[in-house]
């Protein structure tokens, strides 16, 4: 081959090689941006203008779907939780002692338990009163307890 060609024929590739890395880089640009669009922008069913649905009323059956689901109703979260290793130390071991029970329910296993500075609260619903008075009592039994707070609902309709 002539050098002539092979300088012509390297530059051809050189070309079509520019080119190709300009669409990449196109597609990649295009790519990023729209990624960067569906994950910064508000999913498009929310309509701010929506009230939220109302908590249910007291004479309710013990149950946390609605509650749980309202962000208006005040209720201590798992955030409320204390991060100190005796508060958490406290908690781990009020919820080994409630599942280590096998009389309880399954509610009853799946009670909020969160303690901040050595003050315990309970939440949720239980079966029966039995059942209530049976968790306070394992809270009140692990060291480190200051006070508990038992907020435990009975269920009407177990």
């Amino acid at each position: 081959m002539s050098r002539p060609y092979r300088l012509c024929h390297t530059v051809a590739k050189l070309k079509r090689g520019d080119v190709a890395m300009r669409l990449d880089k196109w597609l990649m640009m295009i790519s990023l941006l729209c990624l960067m669009n569906a994950c910064s922008s508000e999913p498009a069913t929310t309509n701010k203008n929506e009230a939220t649905p109302p908590s249910p009323p007291a004479s309710t059956d013990a149950d946390n779907t609605a509650r749980n689901a309202d962000p208006s109703v005040l209720n201590q979260t798992a955030t409320a939780q204390s991060e100190s290793q005796a508060d958490i130390t406290i908690s781990s071991a009020i919820r080994k002692a409630v599942v280590a029970d096998s009389a309880l329910s399954v509610n009853a296993h799946n009670v909020k338990i969160i303690t901040a500075d050595g003050v315990v609260t309970l939440q949720g619903p239980v079966k029966s009163d039995k059942e209530k008075q049976s968790i306070e009592a394992k809270a009140k039994q692990v060291a480190g307890v200051k006070s508990v707070a038992n907020l435990l609902e009975v269920e009407k309709n177990p």
